[in-house]
């Protein structure tokens, strides 16, 4: 068995690491740590994040520093400000009894003066998002002419994010005679693209497991209406007392909106998105962190690059539209061992998305019932409860009062008392859930018919019929909120094109040069797709894509405002451009159309 002595680090990094608990190494670090100490070639690791890739990439880097030397000699990059502080703190802990070692992170939303200042009195290791290291090296305040090692991490991620020109840029600056290590999750296209660019004769290397605590997760959904997906939110966190969890949403109007929910009901609660500034992201992470907060609310984009420990709970709001995605998210939580739970809040409509997932990663999940009232009440008096009786007791700082207090309370029995005290607490948890009606909605997939009820019947009580003029009226107000928000964009490619909406939301990032841009409803079709993006920066995005480049596709995106939706069908039939053109169709053709399937819709209703 491989122990860290036996990879003959020195004993300043030793040191560090047992004071850090580090026993023995994971799969990837007994992997890449003694190739990396012996060998100078190049490397790719898959590895995701907590299966400790920061200290396979980050102690041989420190061990082969020449100290002596001010100059930068490795430079990692990483996808988000979150993830570059958090391996610049690994990287000056495990340095920390090394004298002379330097490490200087460079991230957006902090001042650049500052960091420039750092970098001029030397840093060995520089850490830094793509945006913010091209533009000090365009500057000439960052130079990567002595750089021995060029490590990308989450590379993957990166590429998600649109950084590639950025990447691009930034390695050609790099010497050509140098180690070149890329840690992934995942092998695309782009990847391969950059390892045949930039690394010769590569060692690939994978961790015998990618993250173990996808083994320990329970993965479970609820199926309710969507107007009810916030209360489902509440109970889940009213029936687990102690959950520590993030609540992942679409956008950053639905987590603000979200948040401000749970903060206003009482909740331990707080967001994470594009709107707040670094100081105000680094706040809210901090209470986070330090456990201050029980529950964050964010969107992927905002939580890339969080790594934090022991999380109870991943609640998905929303399925994502890239199934992968949910796996990533999933992973977040059951860390070193550790039982997790993965929670997904569905709609009937959603059950595809659950089989998706179901078949692609070998995932089971369990359909359970949205917790009752009655469960509710008893969970938490039972917290209550244990609380009381592990609660410390310190006779010296309350025995003062005592007296008062037994004489105050003298008329009170033991029952009596205990019940006066159990309401004061309890009397919240009572009212609310006091007629709390059953939300559960059953699917219409054949591994839920035995839990369907009867044909007028539903759990709230509802008809066929009102239930199904209630999803018009949600449909509508959907479509109403998107409308007033969201221009509907027409781009030439699709599923041929091996587009997807992560690689979507990447092209849009990059052609914006940011990752703020509010992005709506996907279709992505066989030969080309529609989006929606908010409307201020919309015209922006239309000019800054025309022409560009897409996988040796020319682009051609244009606003589809008052095209027809095509989303419902997915088999097109002709060029791109005959597809497209069926939108010319007068007004009066497409309102006959819509005319005859309202008349189908309400045929099929009686």
């Amino acid at each position: 068995m491989n122990t860290f002595e036996s990879f003959g680090l020195q004993k300043e990094i030793l040191k560090a690491i047992q004071e850090m608990g580090f026993e023995s190494p994971t799969p990837i670090q007994s992997k890449t740590i003694p190739h990396l100490l012996s060998s100078d070639q190049d490397l790719i690791a898959f590895a995701q994040t907590g299966t400790g890739k920061t200290a396979a990439f980050g102690l041989p880097a420190i061990e082969k520093t020449d100290v002596e030397n001010k100059n930068t000699q490795t430079i990692i990059l990483c996808p988000t400000r979150e993830l570059c502080l958090q391996i610049t703190r690994d990287l000056n802990n495990f340095s920390k009894y090394i004298k002379g070692f330097s490490t200087v992170a460079v991230y957006g939303g902090a001042n650049i003066e500052t960091q420039i200042r750092e970098l001029k009195r030397g840093a060995q290791i520089v850490v830094g998002t793509p945006g913010r290291t091209k533009d000090l090296i365009n500057r000439g305040r960052l130079k990567l002419g002595n750089v021995k090692r060029l490590i990308l991490d989450e590379a993957d991620e990166m590429l998600t994010m649109g950084f590639k020109d950025d990447l691009d840029a930034i390695l050609a600056e790099t010497p050509k005679e140098k180690q070149s290590l890329l840690f992934s999750a995942t092998m695309s296209k782009e990847i391969v693209s950059i390892t045949k660019k930039y690394m010769t004769e590569a060692v690939e290397i994978s961790a015998a497991t990618k993250n173990t605590g996808a083994d320990n997760v329970k993965h479970i959904y609820y199926m309710v209406h969507a107007r009810d997906k916030y209360e489902v939110l509440k109970r889940i966190a009213d029936i687990n007392p102690n959950i520590y969890g993030i609540v992942f949403c679409r956008t950053r109007r639905e987590t603000k909106e979200i948040a401000n929910k749970l903060m206003s009901d009482g909740y331990n609660a707080d967001a994470l998105h594009g709107d707040l500034s670094q100081a105000q992201r680094d706040e809210v992470m901090g209470r986070f962190r330090s456990r201050h907060l029980q529950i964050l609310v964010a969107t992927d984009v905002a939580a890339r690059g969080l790594d934090v420990q022991d999380l109870t709970h991943i609640i998905n709001f929303n399925l994502p539209d890239d199934t992968e995605v949910y796996v990533h998210r999933s992973g977040r939580t059951a860390r070193a061992g550790k039982k997790g739970i993965s929670i997904a809040i569905i709609h009937t409509r959603d059950s595809r998305k659950i089989r998706d997932i179901e078949k692609r990663f070998k995932i089971t999940f369990t359909k359970e019932l949205v917790p009752s009232g009655k469960d509710i009440c008893t969970k938490q008096l039972y917290s209550l409860i244990d609380k009381m009786e592990k609660v410390e007791v310190d006779e010296s700082q309350i025995g003062p009062f005592l007296p008062a207090i037994y004489k105050k309370l003298e008329w009170l029995s033991r029952e009596e008392l205990i019940k006066h005290f159990v309401s004061a607490e309890f009397n919240r948890f009572l009212s609310y859930y006091k007629n709390a009606k059953d939300i559960n909605v059953s699917s219409r997939g054949n591994d839920d018919k035995k839990d369907r009820p009867g044909r007028n019947d539903s759990n709230d009580g509802r008809s066929r019929r009102e239930r199904s003029r209630d999803r018009d009226k949600d449909k509508g107000r959907e479509r109403s909120r998107s409308n007033s928000s969201f221009s509907r964009i027409f781009i030439n490619v699709g599923q041929k094109d091996d587009l997807n909406p992560a690689r979507l939301i990447g092209i849009v990032n990059d052609a914006l040069r940011s990752s703020d841009a509010e992005i709506g409803k996907i279709d992505i079709l066989r030969k080309f797709s529609f989006f929606e993006v908010d409307k201020k920066v919309a015209p922006q995005l239309i000019k800054a894509l025309k022409g560009k480049d897409f996988d040796g596709v020319s682009l051609v995106v244009e606003s589809a405002q008052d095209k027809p939706d095509y989303s419902s069908s997915t088999k097109s039939k002709g060029s791109k451009q005959d597809s497209y053109s069926k939108g010319k169709r007068d007004k009066k053709d497409r309102n006959k159309s819509r005319s005859s399937d309202g008349n189908r819709r309400k045929t099929r209703r009686r």
